[in-house]
């Protein structure tokens, strides 16, 4: 069942709000609008890249029936506070995740994930955490932020290293969802993260590559004056 229909099953539609994360796909904010309710955008957690759980409880009006919960690259949402939120204002609190990939695939992403926090430089590499599955192996570009990320992004690949921007406009800055709401960390995120490939196929080598490219940028990140 959809988010949409599980929204509908449980009586939440018109009139009705439903806190979801800005960063990451619109889909959320689309089921939600599909069910006929408002969605309303909380901040994340800058570590998880998940909804952060006392922006959540900021967010929450006599209006609120609902939250939609996105676990994000491989790691959880702190879903026992989220659930605290929930009971204290009687709301539905609803988790998406990522589809679960076999054991020794995650296994040899953490092994890989592993070796690049240990030889990256000039990069924040992600914060592990409790069962990190490292669906996507998110690092920070320092300095001015979109720019800079962008410009580093552009000379991996001219390097040969793929790389992808994990989430480019934050659904609160889309013409269909767009809101005056401030959301310091979603915004951080959306101009700083990048996503390094740590596939199961990548070799040795492979990952030497991604390791000497990114440290051999790191003019790249000092911040302009």
């Amino acid at each position: 069942m959809g988010t949409a229909a599980m929204l509908r099953a449980a009586g939440v539609g018109v009139g009705d709000e439903v806190v979801v994360p800005a960063f990451g796909n619109v889909e959320v904010a689309e089921a939600v609008a599909l069910a006929g309710a408002l969605p309303v955008f909380a901040d994340i957690d800058p570590v998880t890249y998940c909804l952060d759980p006392s922006a959540v409880e900021a967010a929450v009006t006599p209006h609120t029936a609902a939250v939609v919960v996105v676990h994000r690259f491989g790691r959880h949402a702190d879903i026992t506070r989220l659930h605290e939120v929930g009971q204290r204002h009687g709301l539905l609190v609803l988790e998406q995740g990522e589809s679960e990939a076999p054991y020794d695939e995650i296994a040899q992403r953490r092994e890989r994930a592993a070796y690049l926090d240990a030889k990256l430089k000039g990069v924040s590499t992600p914060d592990g955490g409790d069962g990190h599955t490292f669906q996507q192996y998110v690092v920070r570009v320092p300095g001015n932020g979109r720019p800079d990320r962008d410009a580093f992004a552009r000379a991996l690949r001219a390097r040969g290293v793929e790389c992808r921007v994990p989430v480019k406009t934050p659904v609160h800055r889309l013409p269909e969802f767009r809101r005056c709401v401030a959301l310091p960390e979603t915004e951080r995120a959306a101009d700083e993260t990048l996503a390094l490939p740590v596939d199961a196929s990548l070799t040795k080598r492979e990952m030497q590559r991604i390791v000497s490219a990114c440290n051999a940028l790191g003019g790249l990140l000092q911040p302009a004056f």
